[in-house]
């Protein structure tokens, strides 16, 4: 059996795995939470957390990855991160962490069999998504700090305006 044939079979398997590796960055009792709750509207940054990685796999698994669609996939997970204000490595950790999925899932496959080329194929792919997802995070949190920077420009203008300090230039 291929990798790819494998990775299909135990896609449930590895998938809670996965879920299970980017949740421990977070503290326990949110990392439970976010684990056992299934309500997206209780829970939206565990649903799209979920769905996201879910996406990014299936894209993993289809023959040509779309940067596109991986993107895309990419941008709902890594947003979550940013926002939240995890350090670069942290954010990006998820994407490193399907490798350990895989190989805990797979562990005894591997070592049987002769999935070693197809595993290296695989983790080359996995760096080509950590790659993108840095580009999609450093965006994340350029835009971030371009909606905070207007929100402090915004507040001083109006106090300035409030108090009459600020005075309007006419044209002459």
């Amino acid at each position: 059996m291929n990798l790819t044939n494998l990775l299909s079979s135990k896609k449930d398997d590895i998938l809670k795995r996965w879920f299970d590796e980017i949740l421990s960055v977070y503290p326990v009792q949110t990392s439970n939470f976010l684990k056992t709750q299934k309500d997206p509207f209780a829970n939206p940054i565990g649903q799209t957390i979920f769905h996201g990685i879910e996406d990014i796999f299936n894209e993993i698994l289809s023959s040509e990855t779309d940067s596109k669609n991986i993107s895309s996939f990419l941008e709902n997970v890594i947003r979550i991160s940013a926002i939240q204000e995890f350090t670069a490595s942290k954010a990006m950790g998820f994407i490193f962490s399907l490798k350990k999925a895989v190989k805990d899932v797979l562990n005894e496959e591997i070592n049987e069999g002769s999935l070693y080329p197809e595993l290296l194929i695989l983790d080359d792919r996995i760096d080509k998504i950590a790659l993108l997802s840095f580009d999609i995070y450093m965006n994340s949190r350029e835009t971030l700090y371009d909606i905070k920077a207007n929100e402090v420009k915004n507040m001083t203008f109006n106090l300035l305006r409030r108090a009459n300090i600020l005075t309007e230039v006419k044209e002459e």
